[in-house]
């Protein structure tokens, strides 16, 4: 099957591209920035929780990676702390915060799957949450300022 051109598009083309300057990728960036506040606010509670005392999350089973509850505690609260500044940064256009938001998803996304023997439903719940992060961020392109 071959593709045919659509009516009424460019001599030669097969209609517009797609330009990322639907309502849908804005929907799913605001979404998305919401999310990664949301997101930030509860890993500060997560890290908190985790530095305040060791005994708050049981262990299930064995697991391959050894780290100690308070470090991950730490670790959580500092990526918490700056999702929730990028994700108010996407939801207010600041031209940096995408970037930075795709990479602290990333982050978290790494730092969930070495957090999954102490919460494991709600770490697979928060990697979820991080790849719709990072898939609307990337699919999302902002039209650029007219001057």
């Amino acid at each position: 099957m071959t593709a045919q051109p659509h009516p009424g598009a460019p001599s030669g083309g097969y209609g517009t591209p797609p330009t990322g300057h639907s309502a849908l990728a804005a929907g799913g960036a605001t979404f998305a920035g919401v999310l990664l506040l949301v997101n930030g606010i509860l890993a500060i509670f997560q890290g908190i929780s985790a530095i305040a005392k060791d005994d708050v999350y049981a262990r299930v089973g064995d697991y391959v990676y050894k780290v100690n509850l308070t470090g991950w505690g730490w670790i959580l609260l500092i990526l918490g702390v700056i999702a929730a500044i990028a994700g108010w940064g996407i939801l207010t256009r600041a031209a940096w915060a995408r970037a930075v938001g795709i990479a602290l998803a990333s982050l978290s996304l790494i730092a969930q799957f070495l957090f999954l023997p102490y919460q494991p439903l709600w770490s697979i719940v928060i990697m979820a949450v991080d790849v719709f992060v990072i898939w609307a961020l990337a699919s999302y392109q902002p039209e650029p300022a007219r001057r």
